[in-house]
């Protein structure tokens, strides 16, 4: 935001109460820290021949679909292992129509969708109303406010025009789940990827129709409840992040996003294979916090999971 970047556009990178927490959390363990920056400070790093054991990546990157691809495919290129999911994964992962191909490939559910490139192509659309509408490559609820749920050809039109001039990427048209909606965090790779907890996400009637928006985020002490719900819900609810999680090859932490339809079948929704790790503000930590997993032991596991995969 110091650069000049509205606060939407910069809403997925990390504040510094983050960088700080992690830090610490690191610290605390007996690690030896350095902070580096964003990918023009690691080309700067790596052309200084300077060299690590391990790094941290939480980067988010600011442009194009494959912005989060961006450090780790720098890592790979200098043979420096890194935490978390590697860039084919974050590539794939930041395309919500490519996530859901993957996903329902391997026979997880998830609701009918078309993705739009153009603004005439709304006119193709043959999926069934209500609909909703998100861009392609956004987090953090970025472009979803109340118009994204749409109930006629005309809405469709008008929001999907919208999205694609205003963020200059496909636009994803997806059947509208109506059930309630979960977030599951999970930690590990592969055969070793555990759930660390499911969390139900309740918003307001009155936030944007209930939805899980961008201004729903950021607002969230003021109409969201996070609750642990029922037993069978979790259990539904882990089977499919699980079985997502490993489809797309994620590793070491995250969350999936899941809904239920209007016969309580939870489907999948979105990945975040770098998920927020504000130690107050994000999903992740407040779910863990649910469950009685502390930050410092967050982040813990999720370089004991980077550390097993590598053998560090």
């Amino acid at each position: 935001m110091k650069e000049g970047f509205a606060p939407e556009l910069v809403a997925e990178c990390d504040s510094i109460v983050t960088i700080e927490a992690i830090e610490a959390a690191l610290q605390k363990t007996g690690h030896q820290t350095e902070r580096i920056g964003n990918v023009k400070a690691l080309v700067s790093y790596l052309a200084s021949k300077k060299r690590c054991d391990l790094i941290f990546n939480i980067a988010e990157g600011l442009f194009g679909l494959l912005r989060e691809s961006q450090i780790p495919a720098l890592l790979d290129a200098y043979q420096i292992p890194y935490v978390f999911s590697d860039s084919f994964v974050l590539g794939i992962c930041l395309h919500k129509g490519y996530t859901k191909e993957t996903v329902r490939k391997a026979g997880v559910a998830t609701a009918d969708y078309c993705v739009l490139k153009t603004a005439e192509e709304y006119k193709k659309v043959q999926l069934p109303y209500p609909l909703f509408l998100k861009p392609v490559g956004g987090g953090t609820g970025i472009g979803i406010t109340a118009r994204s749920r749409v109930n006629n050809a005309d809405e469709l039109e008008a929001v999907s025009k919208n999205l694609l001039s205003a963020y200059r990427q496909p636009v994803l048209v997806e059947t509208y789940l109506s059930g309630r909606e979960f977030t599951v965090g999970i930690c590990g790779t592969g055969c070793d990827a555990t759930s660390l907890g499911v969390m139900e996400i309740i918003i307001e009637q009155n936030s944007d129709g209930g939805i899980y928006s961008y201004k729903t985020k950021q607002e969230y002490e003021k109409c969201t409840r996070y609750e642990v719900p029922e037993q069978d819900a979790i259990a539904a609810c882990e089977e499919v992040a699980l079985t997502a999680w490993n489809a797309l090859g994620c590793r070491d932490g995250g969350r999936i996003d899941v809904k239920m339809d209007e016969h309580g079948v939870v489907h999948f929704l979105e990945v975040n294979p770098l998920a927020g790790l504000h130690p107050i503000d994000s999903d992740l930590p407040i779910l863990c916090k649910l469950h009685g997993i502390g930050y410092d032991s967050l982040i813990e596991r999720i370089l004991y999971s980077a550390k097993k995969r590598i053998a560090l």
